[in-house]
């Protein structure tokens, strides 16, 4: 194994001198604006859940009910993305996707019924999570062809686009523009996106399965344990993306223009996070810097929740957003590189576990809300960074 990895690394050397460094920049570029597309249709939905869950007349409990279709949709199609990556190569995936992707989210636009939105969530998750598989795998490819790593920027541009999609939202909220009608403008800017940037992709070519795999994979070893520390953190992700924006309105009691601050905050830290995030790996090392990011989500959730003010709670959420930021580019990047299972596959073993979070996050919220309150929501959201801080500890593949 020793030798094949040392085979491995050599080649690595030997191609990357080959590529020219204006045709690797053109490549980082587009990769990072497909990241981009992604982030802003996503936040283009995150910024009108609050005026969706008003139009449907629909309870705490029951939009938690609502929300679990989408990370559903992504879980259930786990398997396929990660095979369908793997056969056809992720250049092809992801410039077919990429477009569905953001024609799903005008369905949302259009529930008139509970069940209506359930059902376009889920459809919503299940082309997202096959751009997501093969973004990332991009992601992983493109950084092969520099010597620093620069996964957690392709991160920072679709938390940038997270950004622009919450103050795109304020604007279009501000204006009285339905949620349709502003999802068909994100589609105008994706569909652009795509045509002038496909070409610039990783070209990577498919590969043929050696034998048909069961339908579901369980993630072994270092891809478990990576998953695990992606669990915690797409929970409180997941709870920070769909509750932020009601958080604000009904527990820090902001003004109907300011209820998006508290989702902005929290995205434009943790682009900026991400943007700095590769420096302070290189610093800290990687188990070091997931440590203080756990405990930095723990504080800062915790002031939000004790102190349900604006300024705090906003204080509060940027901290999240710094803390969540270099977890996720960090686990993918790590498993896409395990030099045992494909890119792809093991990016989709990690996906499947880490996505749980996703699924549990925000009903759980709805849950706890509809129980007590969703200042107490949040509390237990809190305590996902404790555990990632202790968790990493005592995993030795992560230096």
């Amino acid at each position: 194994m020793e030798e094949s990895n040392a085979n491995q690394e050599k080649q690595n050397l030997t191609v990357k001198p080959v590529v020219a460094q204006s045709s690797a920049n053109r490549t980082r570029l587009a990769v990072s604006l497909f990241y981009f597309g992604q982030g802003i249709a996503f936040a283009s939905w995150a910024s009108r859940i609050p005026d969706i869950k008003h139009t449907l007349n629909l309870s705490d409990g029951q939009l938690g009910s609502i929300l679990l279709a989408l990370p559903l949709g992504q879980l259930c199609t786990m398997p396929i993305s990660g095979r369908l990556v793997t056969k056809y190569g992720s250049k092809a995936i992801l410039t077919i996707t990429a477009p569905l992707y953001v024609l799903a989210l005008t369905n949302l636009g259009l529930a008139t019924a509970p069940w209506h939105l359930a059902v376009f969530l889920f459809l919503f998750g299940v082309i997202g999570n096959m751009c997501n598989i093969a973004v990332n795998t991009q992601g992983v490819e493109a950084e092969k062809l520099f010597v620093k790593p620069i996964m957690t920027s392709f991160h920072g541009a679709w938390s940038i686009a997270g950004f622009a999609g919450a103050l795109v939202g304020l604007l279009m909220v501000n204006l009285h523009i339905i949620p349709y009608y502003h999802f068909w403008i994100v589609v105008s800017l994706i569909w652009i996106n795509v045509f002038f940037n496909y070409k610039h992709l990783v070209p990577g070519k498919g590969a043929p399965t050696e034998r048909k795999p069961k339908l579901f994979v369980k993630p072994e070893g270092v891809l478990l344990q990576l998953g695990i520390i992606g669990f915690c953190s797409m929970a409180t992700e997941g709870a920070m993306f769909d509750w932020s924006g009601v958080y604000f309105k009904e527990i820090v009691k902001a003004p109907s223009s300011l209820v998006i601050l508290g989702y902005a905050s929290f995205m434009v830290m943790m682009a900026t996070g991400r943007f700095v995030g590769d420096s302070i790996i290189a610093k800290l090392g990687r188990k070091r810097t997931i440590q203080f990011s756990g405990i930095i989500i723990s504080t800062g959730m915790f002031i939000s929740v004790f102190f349900p003010f604006v300024v705090t709670a906003t204080l509060g959420f940027m901290m999240v957003g710094l803390g969540v930021s270099s977890i996720v580019p960090t686990v993918y990047s790590v498993a896409g590189k395990n030099g045992k299972v494909a890119p792809g596959m093991a990016i989709a073993m990690v996906s499947s576990v880490s996505y749980l979070g996703f699924l549990m996050g925000p009903p759980l919220i709805g849950y706890i809300s509809a129980l007590s309150s969703l200042q107490y929501s949040y509390a237990v959201i809190g305590c996902f960074g404790l555990f990632v801080s202790f968790l990493v500890t005592k995993i030795k593949a992560i230096a």
